[in-house]
């Protein structure tokens, strides 16, 4: 089994960051949260690892109550 991994891990954040930005650009709040879904579902997909995704989800809540 896999583990999550919390250190960085990204060859170039800023770049994934404008990107992710960009992409939302122009969407109602609505399309946004589909989009926002869709990528979820598909980089859960490739992850494809159930521990590692719910490592990740518990991770997200735990962070969202700093």
């Amino acid at each position: 089994m896999n583990t999550l991994t919390n250190e960085p891990n990204l060859d170039a954040p800023d770049d994934f960051y404008e990107a992710l930005i960009e992409t939302h650009a122009g969407l109602s709040e609505d399309e946004s949260h589909a989009l926002n879904a869709r990528l979820i579902l598909l980089l859960a997909n490739h992850i494809g690892d159930l521990g590692v995704l719910k490592a990740a989800l518990a991770a997200a809540r735990e962070a969202r109550a700093l």
